[in-house]
């Protein structure tokens, strides 16, 4: 890899990404390698096995990472000259046929025998051996050429250097050496889960293994709303980080959805490590800093499927291409000085891709064929039989949709991180002669990082500003949407109760929710969908059409990532308790041993070492609140008092005492909110009334100016008094006065 724009590489080695024109890439390793392409065999070899790393260290000096906004093509040009070789298929007959020919040749290779370690020195002793003698014969019969061959003829360099291409292709997938990895006396791998577990989303998981320490993930979840009142988001307490941020050696983000990467912003505010993602998600991240002030520089570095980053002594991960419903989605398999650990990221075997390319099956049967330590395995649909239809099938439905409502403005609400989904809407509208606007911030922010990267094509003309859609008929507009999930205040929201300054909809408007409820959105989906009904407005969801499919495995692909990677332990994460239990039960009904399969908790650490896989203590962790700027400033007594108004309301009672000689001076008046109204209760007011003032003058005979006793006197006696009325207890606040 040759070096650009040296000027760039600043000592540092970061390669931010605040605008596209930071685009440098540096040899790194893979230079160094190149410079003593002509040393001995052994010292070539060696070179090129340290190129296969991207090590923490060398990007300080040489950054072999570039910018998002670099594309394939210049990052790797031969990238431009591959072609799609992803099966087209005409029926569902035809895909069940070629799930089951995958499937055949998983279960070929997992039943294959296995080497044993003699047998394998064997074969590479004979493998080196016959190398040797090919060689050896080269070398004398190119002796012989030399000799007899014409003075003019040129030598053919070119030939040697385009042997050697296919070796430094092949070595990006050999295996990864554990070996070379530091190991420490005594230490043991520790997975420790802040988040994800017994729950969905705001998945977050540390590894730990000496004084090395790497996060997976950093994402948010959304709020319970009867048990958390006003808060808006829920990230992951990370005690344990900002107490090792010595240790951590980098962040590595699976792909860009809210629940995996959504509590960098805040994460950042207290630890900086480096952060390493696709450039899909790097570009969605970019996004979302920019709307947070930092104390320090974010250290974003860029990686693609099929890199290795070396992060400390102790780790190594490779990034390992998987389908989902975003595109850039990765596995990660962390090779660690015991063995490999493989999280699975979130995932689905999708045969005919969007984006072009299917899951790395065939690395996946490499790692397991090598061995891997304990496999990380996400179960949010586990408990779902079969497979996961592909993306190409809500295309399909959505193409019969357009054809059908010719006459009507069709409105869909999905997922803004849905790139491949929105790619097909928008080239179904351009071929049914609409145009489409896009609303909603999150919506409008990730078309932008996805059409800046290259991940979307939007056709000439067709793309125009909300502002913009009076000027058409209803029957050539599209709108997409934000508010899938129901989220107050989103754009679909917004339309849907008559709030959205520039959309009205009515009896001429379809709109599609091309999204599943996510559980415990239910409520909010339900209440959209109602009040737009109301409003005369044509609803589909996809219990009518198949307009959306999860972007996550079911049972058989679960199983077959099982049997690709044969893990000695399994871990199930991502999702609640029901879900773990039952990609449990498909790990032992794969062969896995009901001992080596851990049901964990947020905060309880699994350790491994030499001697095995156990639970050995906890960490702490939970929940951090965030509401508007605040984070963590919401706390239990906070939400506790928000329940306590929302539920009975409040009383105030205000009075003026003198300093003096203690009598009331004025009052006391009382105040209500949310208990009754006043108008219609008056009667009840004036009785609280002369309970508040006995209750004041007892307390100031009694304590004089002691105010807390006077105050809970009179909180007290209120109280007592309403409940009895009443069976209510609203929150009583005295408010004393002394002058």
């Amino acid at each position: 890899m040759e070096t650009k724009n040296k000027k760039n590489n600043s000592a540092k080695g970061t390669v931010g990404f605040k605008s596209g024109k930071n685009r440098a890439m540096s040899g790194g390793p893979a230079s160094s390698a190149k410079k003593n392409a002509k040393s001995s065999t052994a010292k070539r070899t060696e070179t090129a096995n340290e190129a296969r790393f991207i090590r923490s260290r060398d990007i300080l000096s040489t950054p072999e990472i570039m910018s998002p906004f670099e594309t394939e093509t210049k990052r790797n040009p031969r990238s431009a000259s591959k072609k799609d070789t992803v099966k087209n298929f005409s029926s569902a007959e035809n895909i069940d046929k070629y799930y089951d020919e995958i499937i055949d040749a998983a279960v070929t290779d997992i039943l294959s025998p296995t080497l044993t370690g003699a047998s394998k020195q064997k074969k590479t002793a004979s493998n080196q051996a016959a190398t040797s003698h090919k060689k050896a014969a080269a070398a004398t019969k190119a002796t012989a050429a030399k000799s007899t061959a014409a003075p003019e003829q040129p030598k053919k360099k070119s030939t040697a250097k385009s042997t050697s291409s296919p070796v430094t292709n092949a070595a990006a997938h050999a295996p990864i050496s554990c070996a070379r990895l530091a190991k420490v006396a005594g230490a043991k791998i520790k997975i420790i889960p802040l988040g994800g577990l017994n729950e969905v989303g705001k998945n977050m998981t540390a590894v730990e293994y000496g004084d090395d320490i790497i996060v997976i993930d950093c994402g948010i979840g959304f709020p319970n709303e009867d048990e958390m009142p006003g808060v808006d988001l829920v990230i992951p307490d990370i005690t344990y980080l900002e107490a090792n941020s010595s240790k951590i050696r980098g962040i590595v983000l699976t792909h860009g959805h809210e629940d995996h990467i959504g509590a960098i912003p805040y994460v950042l505010k207290t630890i900086n490590p480096p952060i390493y993602g696709t450039r899909l998600t790097l570009g969605i991240i970019e996004n979302k800093l920019a709307e947070h002030t930092l104390p320090s520089k974010p250290d974003l570095r860029c990686v693609k499927a099929g890199d290795t980053v070396r992060l400390g002594t102790s780790f190594a991960v490779e990034f390992i291409r998987v389908n989902h419903s975003i595109a850039d989605a990765c596995a990660l398999a962390i090779s660690t000085p015991l063995g490999v650990l493989l999280h699975t990221g979130d995932f689905k075997l999708d045969l005919t891709p969007i984006e072009g390319e299917m899951m790395d099956i065939t690395r996946l049967g490499q790692l397991g064929a090598e061995g891997v330590l304990m496999l990380m395995c996400e179960s949010t649909n586990a408990e779902r039989p079969g497979y996961t239809p592909s993306e190409k099938k809500v295309g399909q439905s959505l193409e019969m949709i357009f054809t059908v409502n010719k006459d009507m403005r069709i409105v869909i609400a999905t997922f803004s991180s849905n790139v491949h989904r929105v790619q097909q809407i928008i080239d179904i509208s351009a071929r049914h002669g609409r145009k489409v606007a896009v609303t909603g911030r999150s919506m409008l922010n990730i078309v932008r990082a996805a059409t800046e990267l290259g991940y979307m094509t939007i056709p000439d003309g067709v793309l125009i500003d909300i502002a913009e859609i009076k000027r058409y008929k209803p029957s050539e507009i599209t709108l997409v949407t934000t508010g899938s999930q129901g989220e107050p205040m989103s754009a679909l929201y917004r339309m849907a109760f008559s709030e959205h300054n520039q959309v009205t909809l009515g009896q001429y408007d379809l709109v599609v929710l091309s999204a599943s409820a996510i559980p415990g959105n239910e409520k909010l989906v339900n209440r959209i969908v109602n009040e737009l009904k109301k409003n005369g407005v044509k609803v589909i969801n996809d219990a009518a059409v198949e307009v959306h499919v999860s972007g996550h495995a079911c049972q058989e692909e679960l199983k077959l990532m099982i049997g690709l990677t044969r893990p000695k332990y399994f871990l199930p994460i991502h999702g609640e308790y029901k879900h773990l239990a039952a990609n449990r039960d498909l790990a032992v009904s794969m062969g896995i041993e009901e001992r080596n399969v851990f049901i964990s908790d947020i905060g309880k650490i699994v350790e491994i070492d030499e001697k095995g896989a156990r639970f050995g203590g906890t960490v702490q962790s939970g929940v951090v609140l965030i509401d508007g700027y605040g984070v963590g400033d919401v706390g239990n007594i906070v939400l506790r008092d928000r329940k306590h108004l929302s539920q009975d309301g409040l009383i105030i009672v205000v009075a003026v005492v003198s300093e003096h000689s203690s009598l009331i001076l004025s009052g006391p008046d009382i105040v209500s909110r949310g208990f009754v109204y006043v108008r219609e209760s008056e009667e009840l007011m004036d009785e609280v009334r002369m309970v508040a003032a006995d209750a004041l003058s007892g307390a100031l005979d009694r304590s004089g100016s002691d105010w807390y006793e006077v105050k809970n006197r009179v909180r007290d006696d209120i109280t007592k008094f309403i409940y009895s009325k009443t069976k209510r207890k609203p929150m009583i606040l005295p408010i004393i006065m002394e002058v």
